[in-house]
């Protein structure tokens, strides 16, 4: 399943959480693969605290097991992290997915 993971962090603990997911990167748990990786040079939504940094993920997880192994050192780091279910869509195929799951 695909998630996008909203990560929040003070900009002091920027070199903590880039030595975690560095590591967690280097090598991957089983059934956890990132997709892709972005940081917002400005605040994406309201609400961002000052000096605060937000990145965002979009990864493939096969398990929660995976999904913790990942998660955890990073939130001991510092970090306040957000995940969502995405559902992918065809480009141009959005009203045919609609009528999918509507039912």
């Amino acid at each position: 399943m695909k998630f996008l993971t909203i990560t929040m962090f003070d900009v002091a603990k920027a070199a903590d959480i880039a030595a975690a997911s560095d590591k967690l990167m280097a090598s991957p748990p089983p059934g956890y693969k990132l997709l892709a990786q972005y940081v917002c040079l400005a605040p994406p939504f309201p609400g961002v605290p000052p000096n605060t940094m937000v990145g965002f993920n979009i990864s493939e997880v096969d398990s929660a097991e995976a999904m913790s192994t990942v998660t955890y050192p990073i939130m001991l780091a510092g970090a306040t992290i957000h995940r969502a279910p995405i559902l992918e869509l065809p480009v141009a195929a959005a009203a045919e997915v609609e009528k999918k799951y509507r039912g």
